[in-house]
């Protein structure tokens, strides 16, 4: 299990790195001094504190790990899990969206289509991401490759992070409203097994745009609205100061759009958070989307797009009293 990093350190972490630093200090006395048994009791403790902690996240807390700056991003899933990834460019209309990657790849000896948003890890690489809010150029580069796991009968698998499709005036004189739209009525119909993973941000129709599947899946602690807890907040309150507040009415977390049958199943994340430790959290990842893809092979296209109509239809019943 990685240590808390002072870099990037949580508020509700700052009593585990104390500890550690702690342990640290110890064990540079150790030379001097038999105090190994004090260690693996202030060992034994962290961890118990690591528990207690991470199990008793508030909603906001939860967000705050999904955006993560360590945290494994699309193509670090994509090149950990699949083989033989081969990216595909381009909308064929205006340019290549590198919000939005997407290609051919093998999982499990099997070929299938890959798409995702794309965050950058530093300033340089978050601008020529730009930040992982697409364009409508992204999401018709989506709508091509969709259309060509179809016709070459691919299964498809999306990935989820994103702050939202970019607001920006260019990106709506180009049709970003539309663009989104057209890959719902897409996604609805295509006649191959689509598993949505929601791994870190879920953003609004930024997200859904490449997010109607046959099986939504998504991390243990990312979020999924149709809005950000901080633009909630300001349009609620006209202040960011109540975005816990927000986080908590909206219903956000994994086990909230469990209950209400928005997402079919929790992907469970190494303690602490998916950036803790990137290799468990593939494995855990690549044997989930093995069940679910063998799962979803056996059912003929023709079900598959009842079920997944029906699915959604599903989404935001209720009953007057």
């Amino acid at each position: 299990m990685g240590k808390a990093s002072s870099k990037y350190l949580l508020d509700f972490e700052k009593p585990i790195y104390e500890l550690e630093q702690k342990i640290e200090e110890m064990k540079s006395m150790s030379e001097v001094i038999n105090i190994d048994d004090e260690i693996v009791a202030l060992q034994a403790k962290i961890e118990e504190l690591k528990v207690q902690i991470y199990s008793q996240l508030t909603r906001w807390q939860r967000v705050q790990i999904a955006r993560h700056p360590e945290r494994p991003l699309t193509l670090d899933y994509i090149n950990n899990i699949f083989t033989d990834f081969v990216e595909l460019h381009g909308d064929r209309c205006v340019r290549d969206d590198p919000a939005i990657v997407g290609g051919i790849a093998r999982f499990n000896g099997r070929s299938v289509l890959v798409v995702g948003h794309q965050k950058g890890r530093d300033t340089k690489s978050n601008l020529y991401r730009n930040f992982g809010m697409p364009n409508p150029e992204g999401y018709r580069k989506a709508h091509r490759l969709f259309l060509l796991a179809e016709k070459f009968r691919k299964p498809i698998i999306t990935f989820l992070d994103t702050p939202g499709a970019f607001p920006g005036m260019e990106a709506e004189e180009r049709g970003q409203a539309e663009a989104i739209a057209r890959n719902l009525f897409l996604m609805a119909k295509l006649r191959v097994p689509i598993i949505v993973v929601v791994i870190g941000e879920g953003a609004s129709g930024g997200a859904i745009g490449i997010g109607v599947g046959d099986r939504i899946l998504m991390l243990e602690n990312a979020w999924y609205s149709v809005i950000s807890p901080e633009s909630c907040s300001s349009i609620l309150w006209r202040s960011w100061d109540y975005k816990e507040q927000a986080a908590e009415a909206l219903k956000l977390t994994a086990k909230d759009l469990l209950e209400q049958g928005v997402i079919d199943r929790i992907v469970p994340e190494p303690l602490g958070g998916a950036h803790k430790d990137h290799r468990a959290m593939f494995n855990i990842m690549k044997e989930i989307l093995t069940e679910e893809l063998d799962g979803l092979l056996s059912i003929e296209p023709d079900e598959l797009v009842r079920k997944r109509k029906e699915k959604f239809y599903r989404m935001g019943v209720w009953k007057e009293l």
